[in-house]
């Protein structure tokens, strides 16, 4: 694409008396991985929900892929897909029927070959026949992940991505999503809470505080502009900013 893969204007989510999502706006180049980062409550999983279709904006605009979603997104729903470990795959299939399930929605030439071949990938090959239920939580996060990845999609969506994997697990999928943006020239937008897999994975870092953006910038930048050494830092000192700012008002 030449335009941005993903275009949020003025984009905001209300539940009754609660701001999700407070008038945002950002865009997302093609080709890139950007994080999407914030305290619990923040605003990420709405954002990325938003994104996808499954809610319905108060107000805003969204296109993904070109197409505005509010109106067609049926459209880019087959070239973007999205994991989560937080989101269950039904229990009383194998992880090679839930896989097949999603091949076919996909329309996948060749299903069982490619799902064979992101079972050894991400090496969960001899857990194909178990039922899904019986997984451990980090072989989960492996299927959900080859899940999303079966359509080989030019925008993934991903909300912690490598949560409830060991540390020499979780460094290898990192390593593969990297490998693969780079041989697909896909585009990902990733919520995580862990800072150190931004700092290594991520281009663009967008900061969400209470459903609004406080801050953007490349990890580097952001660093010398809050005068820390990690970008965790970073993240500590504007969420305790926003405490100390909470505390205040609630005094006052």
């Amino acid at each position: 694409m030449e335009g941005p893969v993903i275009e949020v204007r003025a984009l905001t989510k209300r539940f009754r008396e609660i701001v999700a999502v407070n008038e945002i706006s950002f865009s997302v180049p093609p080709g890139n991985i950007t994080a999407l980062l914030g305290s619990n409550g923040a605003g990420k999983t709405t954002t990325l929900s938003l994104l996808l279709g499954l809610l319905i904006p108060t107000s805003g605009e969204i296109r993904v892929l070109g197409v505005d979603i509010r109106r067609d997104r049926y459209r880019a729903l087959p070239r973007m897909n999205f994991t989560s470990p937080y989101v269950d795959l039904p229990h009383r299939l194998t992880a090679e029927e839930n896989l097949r399930v999603y091949a076919h929605l996909y329309g996948i030439r060749d299903g069982p070959a490619r799902i064979r071949r992101l079972a050894s990938e991400l090496e969960f090959e001899p857990m194909l026949r178990r039922p899904y239920g019986q997984l451990s939580a980090g072989q989960k996060t492996r299927v959900a992940l080859a899940k999303s990845l079966l359509n080989e999609p030019e925008l993934l969506l991903m909300d912690e991505p490598t949560a409830s994997l060991d540390p020499d697990m979780a460094d290898y999928v990192r390593s593969y999503l990297t490998a693969y943006q780079r041989r697909s020239g896909a585009s990902i937008l990733m919520a995580s809470h862990n800072m150190a897999e931004v700092e290594r994975m991520c281009t663009d870092v967008i900061i969400l505080r209470e459903g609004k953006i406080v801050t953007r910038g490349n990890p580097a930048a952001l660093r010398a502009q809050h005068d820390r050494a990690t970008l965790e830092e970073v993240f500590i000192d504007i969420a305790r900013n926003a405490e100390g700012h909470s505390r205040r008002q609630a005094s006052s």
